[in-house]
């Protein structure tokens, strides 16, 4: 099982003649949604600190997924702090859009929102972080660790273990 699979297997299926369009927003299902993305950010971090990251298959297609990033955004950096406003831009928006619809079918929750770092550099941290698909944040964290930028996570964990 992928590691980020087991965080999805309680979600139900979506009712029959719900429309998304019609549906106010619950304040219980707002908050379950938070608590579903902070479970998802501190269940990868932990995995970082378990695991090196260059060594981490986040989904069953992370090469086919970075192989696909890098032509759909030849000039993406992995380790290039993310912009948000590029990012979420119209031209942005459409070119992500058009990647993530690839998956649509292929990556369950593909469009599950979640949040990345804006820099392989830091924590999780409300100034570090930016709400985007699930399809992003592979896309992003493939590419991380593919390079080894996020190996770090795991070399800082354990020498905090050797000092205890």
């Amino acid at each position: 099982m992928d590691p980020m699979e087991s965080m999805t297997q309680n979600v139900g299926p979506i009712p029959a003649g719900f429309n998304p369009e019609e549906a106010g927003n619950m304040e219980d299902m707002e908050k379950q949604f938070a608590v579903k993305v902070v479970q998802h950010m501190q269940t990868y971090w932990s995995i970082l600190e378990r695991v090196k990251g260059s060594t981490l298959r986040l989904t069953k297609m992370d090469d086919e997924i970075y192989a696909h990033l890098m032509t759909a955004f030849p000039e993406f950096d992995a380790a290039a702090v993310v912009d948000e406003d590029v990012m979420k831009s119209k031209t942005g928006k459409e070119r992500w859009r058009n990647f993530m619809m690839t998956y649509e079918k292929l990556v369950e929750d593909f469009n599950f929102g979640t949040m990345v770092r804006n820099s392989h550099l830091v924590d999780y941290e409300e100034d570090t972080t930016i709400f985007v698909p699930r399809m992003q944040f592979y896309a992003i964290e493939i590419a991380r660790n593919k390079k080894g930028l996020n190996d770090w996570i795991y070399e800082k964990a354990q020498a905090e273990k050797e000092k205890k």
